[in-house]
């Protein structure tokens, strides 16, 4: 019994590991490119642990994907890997074609060919689980209902075009070959180890070095959001229970515009590292807009409470103020990520002068 979980090192992936083996015995593989956002760093009380095997590869790479599910002979395999960043998409979009589409298209024909290989209740209960995002949906209105599962793909950006893309891929492999897979479209995520180029940790970043808070546009881009380990939770339960060839949006239950996250995160650390030179609110700035931005995701939870019985457990209050109170603690890990190719890919997207 072991699952193999590909972008383990990365944000949500190296929380569900870690949440994973906080929780069970059950043996993870994790693989990992350890790209800009992948951290080993992220697994590091992991080390020593005969539990974990961590192997650095690329999901592109059909004959290590062949050798580690003969090697290991997974149980399942959880797929977060994937390039994730809109903005990095607009600028350079061959990278999130290359994994998120040939990527997911390597792992799946590895997995056929594995999963054929199994026989009795082996390959009964072998699962490919595919982790995607809210955005394939594209853009709300101010007063249309949620996204529910059966809503039209609509991307808008070239990283939810591959994500869509890769959603295609998995269940064209259910229907064609049979192969067992459940697909989760995920909202904004956000808490522990999540790299600052996403909002919540570069306002905290950026505050806390004195530095502009960049928003985009005026600020009113509503997003979901989804506390990462409610995210694993939830994963947890669609991996164990969720139907054969079924989708599951994953969501928060907590739409709030943009400018209310960044007011909110600038509150809390004028309460717990309070600035001599005043609110941190006084550093917000607007920035142009970046081009196609989508005014509104949100989530219709219901089909997996309905199924599943799962619901969030944090509010935003309450992940919040866990969030940012972790970055806080930890800051030699936000120190050892902040290499200067970040501080350069922030000052060519927000400005000079506002990098971290």
């Amino acid at each position: 019994m072991t699952l193999l979980v590909t972008g383990g090192a990365g944000f949500i992936g190296s929380n569900f590991v870690l949440d994973w083996l906080a929780g069970s015995d059950e043996p993870v593989v994790t693989l990992d490119a350890l790209t800009y956002a992948g951290n080993r760093q992220n697994l590091a009380s992991l080390d020593g642990d005969a539990r974990h095997v961590f192997v650095h590869g690329d999901i592109c790479d059909r004959d290590l994907i062949d050798r580690l599910l003969s090697a290991h002979r997974p149980r399942a395999l959880v797929h977060f890997a994937a390039e994730s960043h809109v903005d990095r998409s607009i600028h350079g979009p061959g990278a999130f074609m290359q994994t998120n589409v040939t990527g997911t298209f390597t792992l799946l024909e590895a997995a056929r060919g594995y999963w054929g290989s199994l026989e009795g209740e082996e390959k009964a209960a072998f699962r490919f689980h595919h982790v995607s995002t809210d955005e394939v949906y594209g853009s709300l209105g101010p007063t249309d209902p949620p996204f529910t599962e059966t809503h039209a793909y609509e991307p808008n950006s070239p990283y939810s075009a591959s994500k869509a893309a890769s959603d295609h891929l998995v269940r064209a492999w259910h229907h064609t070959y049979g192969l067992p897979v459940v697909t989760t479209n995920c909202s904004n995520n956000y808490g522990p180890f999540h790299f600052p180029e996403k909002l919540i940790p570069l306002i905290i970043v950026n505050a806390l070095a004195g530095k502009p808070l960049p928003v985009y546009g005026d600020g009113q881009q509503v997003r979901d959001w989804l506390y990462v380990k409610d995210h694993c939770s939830a994963i947890r339960e669609v991996l164990a229970r969720g139907r054969l060839g079924e989708t599951y949006n994953i969501g928060g239950w907590n739409e709030k515009p943009n400018i209310d996250i960044v007011k909110t995160v600038c509150a809390l650390l004028d309460e717990f590292q309070p600035d001599a030179a005043g609110p941190y609110e006084r550093l917000i700035t607007y920035v142009k807009d970046r081009p196609g931005h989508d005014r509104r995701y949100a989530i219709d939870a219901r089909k997996i409470e309905r199924e599943l019985g799962w619901r969030p457990a944090e509010t935003f209050d309450t992940g919040i103020r866990k969030t940012v109170r972790w970055y806080l603690d930890n800051q030699p890990w936000v120190s050892n990520v902040l290499s200067g190719g970040y501080r350069d890919w922030v000052t060519q997207q927000y400005g000079a002068g506002q990098g971290t």
